[in-house]
């Protein structure tokens, strides 16, 4: 590429970064490390395009960078200008080259992040670093519980093993890059850091280099656009791919470093295998809510496919375990059992009939090993069958059926070497395997059932009519919970098979069937979305009771919305006070809080003090019926869904909330942010895990009652002012749907679920996923700050003195400072100047006075959050992350206005367009490379281009902005 251009980019870098204020730490590699990845990637879009493109490139660059520097919306027209007088194939590549450098700098940032965690830790320093509050270091938690805050080391270890962290996968959409980019992206994430790594000589370099020039072209070659919806068995083999490449060496690894941290505090005792601290769900085919394409087949078919890969992986694993323990000293109980298995004339599988033969009697713990591996391949076998055909002719006996048998011959092993003086050997690769064992099971994740309560009132509603006794939907709460309880006290069956059944009964019905008939271990909990009272979870237990579910899966209701949320500590109460279900639960249920649709509703204010207070009533409510109550957090990945970091996430919960078992969900993107690395992986569970302990052991302040009050009256105004725009103004659906891209979200196939609940209906029925993602997309963030204004107004017109508390709340409790910071970050990631750009070319004129009017609230409303956090710019506190997103600003506007001029032609066929002459060609003609992505789309019913464009730009936003639901 010509220099004086990478030099011209440099030095609008060099600009942007003298605007950050503060200090950033010397050993800041990340400008190394994005001009590297920059330097090569336009190296490679001149020799696969041409100085044209790449001087276009350059261009846009220059143009979105001055706008940068100055927020002079003509320079945005200027840009709108040079993208518009591209042709349908060099806009895709134009759109596609932003996006690929959008993600190339989050490559560099996540190296260069990897690279300052090692030198701090190396320090043991992490006082200049805004990770300390954010960071969950297993040995450190573990020291300051025990130095700072007098607990004993005994204490500490008691907690530790007995908590338990559950990590639910979900296939929410918010994954907008394909599976097979994400593997480019990890190949070049690790040339970069290879090439940065001390000791590296000049031929490793060299060769690195060029791997890294071959990624990057590879990466830039695959097409990032999924041409169909995925499937939710594509889902679930995504998702299950993080076992293989992670997760699956990643929990003994991490579980050796909490030993080795619980030895510095003076245990000498390791964490036992079994001990629960990390479990793992899915919901990735079993989630039905609103997703008519997740059948009983589904379901089916996920729990046997998650069943062979468990084998599968077990059996991969089992050899190297019987090579290492060649061993001949054993114990008289181990001994018996290997001769009886070697005399034994039991039929083994055929291809193992020599391996037994080649076993030493002198090597008995590859003899137990042995009949291990032969009853994993045939649990492999069976498994593979039942999903292949239906049917297996392995039988069941010849399999393992659940966990403990599996474990009992690896325990016996472990006994005997401890016996005979081996326990060194025990704790090593043996150990590993248990602990395995233990976390993933024999169906590797269970699955979680999700059905809307509305489906099983629907079912109960036909039962009751084919019994003659009337409609259930008509009854009142009351007469429901006493007919279930009636039912579920008796044992008559309820119906045969003349029940009459829409297809919407027969699915729900089939559901329950297959829970029934696969085996226990593949199930978690079965969560009802949408519940408000006892009788949802009544008529799930009546259900799985009906479809002889041996073993029932334990039922959690999910309280999303406001009213249902404050309504839930009386729902749960009630329930409890139900002597029957009191003796079917044992002591034990689990609540789930749902983060996104609750934001929808109310707007975050409301929605996350709401979330706050619900918790607080529902243990005061567990703990009068004496019941251990487990709160399972329906996070997203966006502030505007409940995200943020792991670490403040945990420990601004309630006080007693958590308690030593925590679930919650991991989401779309955030499943590759948080697994997609083996550090990522460590760093994940160790934040979890310490998090988790720290919050039980040492928890934080509850508010004064000041607080809450002042935070109550609040959430009345927020409330108020987001619901009378999103809900009760009538030209505020019109405006959501011309100034954002939410009608065109579907294009991005990166779910199989629909994204609406139902196909007709507004803002109520859509799901919380794509109106996160529109306004997103704008850099507009309204769901997330919408209301937030008009209660800080409200507060601070009626007594001045409620600012200084309001800052007394933000620097004490952590709760409130989250909730801030937060905020403050989504508006550094906000424009108001570029969703100004898409009002001005999409939005009617007589909706142009309605979408000032939200710019000023968007103002107003940042000028009172900087006062209670006592900032004068945003992001003050945390210089490192204000650059970080300054330097992809300029990328992100490039694709914000080539998105919003794309719109326009989509929206509006007669928009005239002047193409520029030398760079224009007929597209069906060019033999260029882009024009490739072009033919790929041939059904669109847009303008050749105009498609591909469109979802280029939407998946490139999503990775400048990190978020994408």
């Amino acid at each position: 590429m010509a220099r004086n251009n990478l030099e011209k980019m440099a030095s609008i870098d060099a600009q942007l970064r003298l605007l950050v204020p503060g200090k950033v730490s010397d050993d800041d590699k990340l400008v190394e490390y994005d001009a590297l990845l920059l330097d090569r990637f336009l190296d490679i879009l001149q020799d696969l395009h041409g100085d044209d493109i790449k001087e276009m490139v350059m261009e846009c660059y220059e143009l979105s960078a001055e706008y940068e520097g100055k927020r002079d919306p003509r320079k945005l027209e200027e840009l709108g200008n040079v993208l518009t007088s591209l042709d349908p194939g060099d806009s895709i590549v134009v759109a596609s080259s932003f996006s690929h450098m959008l993600n190339l700098a989050n490559l560099a940032e996540e190296v260069q992040i990897a690279y300052r965690r090692r030198i701090k830790l190396k320090k043991g320093d992490f006082a200049d670093e805004n990770s300390a509050t954010t960071e969950s270091d297993i040995e450190e938690t573990l020291k300051r519980l025990v130095v700072q805050l007098k607990k004993s080391p005994e204490e500490v270890f008691d907690a530790l093993k007995n908590q338990t962290v559950d990590l639910v996968f979900t296939a929410h959409p918010t994954q907008s890059i394909r599976r097979s980019l994400l593997q480019k992206h990890g190949r070049i994430r690790n040339c970069l850091a290879q090439l940065y790594a001390k000791d590296i000589t000049p031929d490793d370099k060299q060769e690195l280099d060029e791997a890294l020039q071959r990624e990057i072209q590879a990466a830039f070659r695959t097409d990032e656009i999924r041409r169909t919806p995925p499937t939710p068995q594509d889902e679930m083999r995504a998702g299950m791919s993080y076992f293989h490449e992670t997760i699956w060496k990643g929990v003994p690894k991490f579980l050796r470093r909490v030993d080795t941290a619980l030895k510095n505090i003076g245990i000498n005792e390791r964490v036992p295998y079994n001990a629960p601290l990390i479990q793992f769900s899915s919901w990735m085919g079993g989630d039905r809510d609103g997703n008519p394409r997740v059948t009983p087949e589904v379901t089916r078919d996920v729990c046997l496919l998650a069943r062979m890969m468990a084998a599968n992986l077990y059996y991969s694993q089992i050899e190297d375990l019987m090579f290492e323990l060649s061993m001949w000293r054993c114990s008289d109980e181990l001994r018996l059992r290997a001769t009886a298995l070697h005399r034994s004339s039991r039929t083994v599988a055929k291809h193992y009939i020599e391996f037994w033969k080649q076993i030493p009697p002198n090597e008995p713990y590859r003899v137990i090993l042995g009949d291990v591996r032969d009853k994993l391949y045939q649990t492999r076998e069976r498994s593979r069958h039942l999903l292949t055909s239906g049917i297996s002719d392995i039988p069941e006996e010849a399999t393992f059926t659940d966990v403990e048998q599996f474990l009992e011959p690896l325990e016996l092993c472990y006994r005997s070497l401890c016996a005979c003086g081996d326990q060194p050997i025990a704790d090593g690769s043996l150990l590993d395997f248990m602990r395995q064992v233990s976390t993933f099971g024999l169906s590797l994740v269970r699955l979680d059932i999700r059905q809307e309560s509305d489906r099983h009132t629907d079912v109960i509603d036909a039962i009751t009519k084919h019994l003659g006794i009337g409609s259930y939907r008509d009854w009142s709460e009351e007469r429901r919970q006493e007919w279930l309880l009636s039912e579920l006290r008796g044992k008559r069956p309820l119906f045969g098979p003349d029940l009459l059944k829409t297809e919407e009964i027969a699915e729900v019905l089939e559901t329950f069937h297959v829970i029934a008939e696969l085996p226990s271990d593949s199930f978690g909990a079965y969560i009802i979305s949408m519940a408000t009272s006892p009788s949802d979870v009544l008529a799930v237990e009546l259900l799985q009771r009906e479809c002889r579910v041996k073993k029932p899966l334990r039922v959690v209701p999910l309280f999303e919305k406001l009213g249902d949320l404050e309504a839930a500590p009386a729902a749960v109460a009630r329930l409890f006070s139900i002597d029957w279900y009191r003796n079917r639960i044992d002591g034990k249920q689990e609540v789930m809080i749902g983060y996104s649709d609750s934001g929808k509703d109310a707007g975050r204010l409301s929605a996350a003090w709401q979330l706050y207070k619900s918790q607080e009533e529902l243990i005061k409510v567990a703990k009068e019926f004496g019941v251990k109550l487990t709160m399972f957090h329906g996070r997203g990945g966006t502030v505007g869904r409940g995200g943020g970091p792991t670490h403040l996430a945990i420990l601004s919960q309630p006080p007693e909330t958590i308690h030593g078992s925590l679930r919650v969900t991991v989401q779309g993107e955030v499943i590759e942010q948080s697994f997609g690395e083996e550090h990522l992986c460590f760093r994940t569970l160790q934040r979890f895990t310490a998090a988790t302990l720290e919050h039980g052991m040492h928890p934080p302040i509850s508010p004064k009652p000041e607080w809450r009050a002042l935070l109550d009256e609040m959430a009345i105004v927020a409330t108020e002012e987001y619901r009378s725009i999103v809900f009760q103004e009538p030209r505020f659906v019109e405006y959501f749907r011309l100034a954002t891209p939410e009608m065109e979200y579907g294009r991005m196939n990166i779910g199989s679920r629909p994204s609406k609940r139902k196909p007709s209906g507004g803002i109520e029925s859509l799901r919380a996923i794509p109106w996160i993602f529109a306004w997103t997309q704008t850099r507009f963030h309204l769901p997330v700050w919408l209301g937030f204004g008009a209660a800080f107004k409200h507060i601070m017109e009626k007594d001045i003195r409620n600012l200084h508390m309001l800052q007394e709340m933000y620097k004490s409790w952590p709760f409130f400072r989250v909730t801030i910071d937060l905020v403050e970050m989504v508006f550094a990631k906000g424009d108001p100047g570029i969703a100004a750009l898409y009002d001005k070319l999409l939005v009617s004129d007589d909706l142009w006075s309605f979408g000032e009017s939200l710019r000023a609230n968007y103002e107003e409303t940042k000028r009172f959050l900087l006062k209670v956090a006592a900032h004068k710019d945003l992001l003050e506190g945390d210089p490192y992350l204000r650059q970080r997103l300054r330097l992809r600003d300029s990328y992100i506007t490039t694709l914000n206005v080539c998105q919003a001029y794309t719109l326009k032609r989509i929206r509006d066929p007669s928009y005239h367009v002047n193409l520029r002459p030398h760079l224009s060609k007929d597209i069906m003609e060019s033999s260029k490379p882009a024009t490739e992505l072009v033919k790929l789309n041939p059904t669109s019913e847009y303008a050749p281009g105009l498609e591909d464009t469109i979802i280029l730009t939407m998946k490139g936003i999503a990775a400048g902005m990190q978020n994408t639901g």
